[in-house]
């Protein structure tokens, strides 16, 4: 009776080593390539948009179309601080402006609005942007280590990026 006990257990320990070990694996190389995917991503498109002073709505939803080819479902955040210039009050003799210059924020959806209304948003030098991605779809790798991290107290895995930047060029009208 003790040898069937043993075998069983050999036999689960066995298909254990030999079928989850390796899904896991892959599972877990999987979500590393979405990783690099979505970081790679969201650079370039925050980099484009500094280098040319402009979001287009064709660009937003290429970026969108990029996100979706690691097989996920994402989360976008975007931030844009807008420079408001306060030129203050000028005085004889004195150049320049008094005050001091503020930023007014857009977010995601303010955007988006804008981009279907006019296929572009023209941005000014100092203007700033910050996109953050995260998946909000689960995948294999992420289920079997929330797992883990649940049972051991850690942070849950996800798969996000984020990239910001000052726009170093005025936009063309």
């Amino acid at each position: 009776m003790e040898d069937t006990t043993l075998s069983i257990t050999g036999i689960i320990i066995a298909a254990i080593i030999m079928f989850i070990v390796p899904l896991v694996m892959i599972a877990d190389r999987n979500d590393d390539i979405s990783q690099l995917l979505v970081e790679t991503y969201t650079s370039e498109f925050v980099d484009d948009i500094i280098k040319t002073g402009e979001i287009t709505n064709e660009d937003y939803e290429q970026y969108l179309i990029s996100l979706g080819r690691s097989g996920n479902t994402y989360d976008v955040n975007i931030e844009l601080k807008i420079l408001d210039e306060n030129p203050g009050r000028r005085h004889t003799n004195v150049t320049g402006t008094t005050g001091e210059n503020s930023y007014y924020s857009l977010f995601t959806s303010q955007i988006e609005e804008e981009l279907n209304r006019n296929e572009r948003m023209v941005l000014k030098e100092g203007d700033t942007i910050s996109v953050t991605t995260s998946n909000s779809s689960k995948t294999l790798s992420q289920t079997l280590k929330n797992i883990y991290y649940t049972v051991s107290g850690g942070e849950l895995h996800i798969i996000s990026a984020t990239s910001s930047g000052t726009v170093a060029v005025n936009g063309a009208i």
